[in-house]
């Protein structure tokens, strides 16, 4: 009677922990990259005090706000204020349930039988992770209107304008995918490409420019940050939030930086596969094992996020939704209609 225990309750838990564990860790630590990163960038040095070369900076941060005063504005909706920052971290937690961030494992021997390191697979994957991550939009609006404060309610409107603007090229750009795929599984997706022998970012590089940008600007991230614009709006729809519940706020951000990433990296970079799958010449590749594959990439794309803060000034918010609504969304319109003819005369997908 063991057994059934271990394979219905207790492997999930331990994955689900696991996930959760590293989600934290990363949102935790690329702070920290993020920081080192800019400040080579603009030939600073960057945190360098608590632990050697700052390594322990995250940690003191984290203490920080555990223990900081947890201020509530007296005009503010209490339940709605302090509900907020649960309605965007949740999910933003959530859809790593069913990111597939390598292939079946015996996790180096350890196990009789190979088992999926991810903690589930639905024929619907990538509508899941579109659906519960937008509910985080909530989290945003709410917690700048229930803190009765003008520059909150404007970043919250603002990300209001601004995700829903931006939600609907970047579906079509992963609708783009799914025409190639002919499936909406995570993994699924991964194995079409690796039966097509190549990468999806190839035949699809419009859809994967599209879903990039978009992706910056559904996470309020530079050069698209104008709902927390602090030479505008202080720090925007979190500016009365203090203690845990900013911290909250933070650990969203960054999670949903490693999801839209995660996600790239799986419809457009094939997953945990090396390049072109197929390919005799590149089987040297295959020692390295799948799950660094898929990190590498990821690290990549959470790079390219950095590089983008540094490098580019902040779009006026006219500019913003001119670029969603008059360039993204025709462009993924027609790149749809392509791909789509592409695939019709290729005889779909296989």
């Amino acid at each position: 009677m063991g057994n059934p225990w271990i394979a219905f309750l207790l492997v999930p838990l331990v994955k689900i922990i696991v996930i959760l564990l590293v989600v934290i860790l990363m949102a935790a630590y690329l702070s920290y990259f993020e920081r080192k990163i800019l400040a080579y960038m603009q030939i600073r040095i960057g945190p360098n005090r608590v632990g050697p070369r700052g390594w322990l900076q995250p940690i003191a941060d984290a203490l920080k706000l555990f223990v900081k005063e947890d201020i509530v504005p007296s005009r503010a909706e209490k339940l709605v204020y302090m509900i907020a920052p649960a309605l965007i971290t949740a999910p933003a937690l959530v859809v790593f349930s069913v990111i597939p961030f390598g292939a079946d494992t015996t996790f180096f021997g350890l196990l009789k039988q190979p088992m999926p390191p991810y903690l589930t697979d639905i024929n619907i994957g990538i509508l899941f992770v579109l659906g519960v991550s937008s509910v985080g939009v909530y989290g945003v609006i709410l917690g700048g209107w229930s803190s009765n404060n003008k520059f909150s309610l404007m970043g919250g409107m603002r990300s209001a304008a601004q995700l829903v603007s931006y939600e609907v090229p970047m579906g079509f750009s992963v609708v783009a995918v799914l025409l190639m795929a002919g499936s909406l599984s995570m993994v699924k997706i991964v194995e079409a490409q690796k039966q097509a022998g190549v990468w999806f970012v190839f035949p699809g590089i419009v859809a994967f420019f599209i879903y990039i940008v978009c992706g910056v600007a559904e996470t309020n991230r530079n050069p698209f940050d104008l709902p927390e614009a602090e030479s505008e709006l202080v720090a925007g729809f979190h500016t009365e939030y203090s203690g845990m519940k900013w911290a909250f706020y933070f650990l969203a951000e960054y999670a949903n930086m490693v999801l839209i990433s995660s996600v790239a990296t799986v419809l457009f970079l094939g997953g945990w596969l090396r390049p072109f799958p197929n390919a005799a010449a590149l089987a040297f590749l295959d020692v390295i094992p799948p799950f660094i594959w898929f990190a590498a990439k990821v690290g990549f794309f959470l790079f390219c996020y950095i590089w983008f803060r540094g490098t580019f000034p902040r779009y006026r918010f006219d500019q913003l939704m001119a670029l969603g609504w008059k360039v993204l969304l025709p462009v993924s319109l027609a790149n749809l209609l392509v791909v789509g003819l592409g695939v019709l005369l290729m005889g779909g997908p296989k």
